[in-house]
């Protein structure tokens, strides 16, 4: 029974197929392929190609719809030529993020129970905070990509669950971690099964959390999302100890030399990307007015970035992160989603460097969960009257842009509503681990308005 239905702007496929995951109507990402059904990302040149494969139907998934995603995925908004734009369930003046934007807001509204995604620089995070529920980026390769296309090689997609529970997560995981033809090969070996959960009721968590990760100023509303979470970990006698992330300006530089080390010829296939295209005067030029005019020096880090390149700075990378797993001996990370609690349709075109708090984990392949833990407040989220723009180093560019003058982007009034979410990031393979940690913290924020009935239209906006 195939029937055509049409919601929160994304094409949507009635598809029932019965079997373990009966409990659950899922969402499909639009990569995934299913038998019939086109897997466009939003290009016009893959539309009337139908796949001939299905990513989830040995689990016995009903999959019901397919969502929407910024065309190439590369981007955290989720807008296309072929398909239209997605907006946030809170307020249609911002986006629901991306790529997975389509199942966040799906999901948010209660018109999925489980949505299935893939995570190479933030794609399930990003909406899982900007419209308040529940993610899990595994390890790569925990989950399989055969019935996937293929992508990037050096930094590997991971395909997880986004949901309206940590509970959900689980089932997710419980139903395609190590099952036979749902499982990578380079995993099968290493981890064959969804391992036994910890006991979460019984653990007190060691752990490392940052509210500022460095490049820019992390807003008030992220900020207070990170210490809410802190205090409510250690009203119940968790070991929770401030610490500095060393490494997200070098994540940031690595992933972008290592999605552009071929030029985007591949991607110049179907899209015009202009960073490449420039002769390489012309960037020198770009970078040099902004550091020696502007006083910004991570702006030209970036944009140099932007051509071919070897791999030797990802190698250097992973080691380095490592020594600082070994250095804390801690079980987990608690971390901003972003510096901005979401952004207005088409900000990702000005602000794709935001994105740098989560690609940090997608480098070194750290599993990471995302828990909803607050919304905007005005009242409570203004920004300090005594802050100075790219102070301690940062960006006066990017922060300039996202704070300052007339039309600022950060704007908690415009905002209130908007839910804000935090990182729980482990060691690669822990994604069980992380799980448990996943439940702590939900267990210990409590109740707060997010789940199964919580979606209530706050604000409609012409745009």
């Amino acid at each position: 029974m195939v029937q055509m239905y049409w919601a929160t702007h994304s094409l949507c496929y009635l598809v029932v197929v019965l079997g373990v995951l009966l409990a659950s109507s899922s969402a499909s990402y639009p990569t995934d392929q299913i038998e019939g059904y086109d897997a466009t990302i939003g290009f016009t040149a893959w539309a009337n190609n139908p796949g001939k494969k299905d990513a989830c139907a040995s689990a016995g998934a009903i999959i019901f719809v397919k969502t929407n995603v910024p065309q190439t995925m590369l981007a955290f908004e989720c807008s296309n030529p072929l398909w239209g734009r997605t907006t946030n369930p809170w307020n249609n003046k911002y986006t629901c993020g991306g790529s997975s934007g389509g199942e966040g807001a799906l999901l948010a509204m209660d018109g999925s129970a489980l949505g299935i995604g893939s995570d190479i620089g933030g794609s399930l995070r990003i909406p899982a905070s900007y419209c308040g529920v529940y993610s899990l980026k595994p390890t790569a390769e925990r989950v399989s990509s055969i019935a996937v296309r293929p992508g990037f090689e050096a930094i590997r997609s991971s395909h997880g669950s986004l949901a309206r529970s940590v509970q959900d997560c689980e089932l997710f995981c419980k139903t395609i971690f190590g099952q036979k033809g749902l499982v990578s090969p380079e995993c099968s070996h290493a981890v064959p099964r969804c391992r036994a959960p910890f006991q979460a009721s019984l653990w007190l968590l060691p752990v490392r959390y940052y509210d500022i990760y460095g490049m820019m100023e992390s807003s008030p509303a992220c900020k207070r999302a990170v210490l809410e979470t802190v205090s409510a970990l250690r009203k119940q006698g968790h070991e929770c100890i401030e610490f500095t992330s060393p490494l997200n300006a070098s994540a940031m530089e690595v992933f972008l030399g290592l999605t552009s080390s071929d030029g985007y010829k591949k991607m110049l296939l179907f899209l015009v990307t202009l960073g490449p295209k420039l002769p390489s005067f012309v960037c020198k030029l770009a970078c040099w007015i902004a550091k020696t005019f502007l006083g910004d020096s991570l702006f030209p880090r970036f944009f140099s970035l932007a051509q071919e390149k070897s791999v030797l700075e990802f190698t250097d990378f992973t080691d380095q992160w490592n020594k600082v797993w070994d250095k804390y001996g801690f079980d987990g990370i608690i971390a901003p989603v972003q510096s901005l609690p979401v952004i207005p349709h088409g900000g990702a075109t000005y602000l794709s460097v935001l994105a740098a708090a989560t690609i940090t984990y997608n480098v070194i392949d750290s599993p990471v969960g995302t828990i909803p833990v607050t919304r905007v407040n005005p009242d409570t989220d203004n920004l300090s009257t005594d802050f100075v723009v790219g102070a301690f180093g940062r960006s006066k560019m990017f922060e300039g842009r996202m704070y300052l003058g007339k039309n600022p982007v950060y704007d908690p009034k415009a905002m209130e509503g908007i839910p804000v979410g935090v990182q729980l990031v482990g060691k690669k393979r822990e994604d069980e681990k992380v799980l448990a940690m996943m439940h702590v913290v939900d267990a210990a924020l409590g109740p707060r308005g997010f789940g199964p009935g919580s979606w209530e239209p706050i604000k409609t906006v012409s745009i």
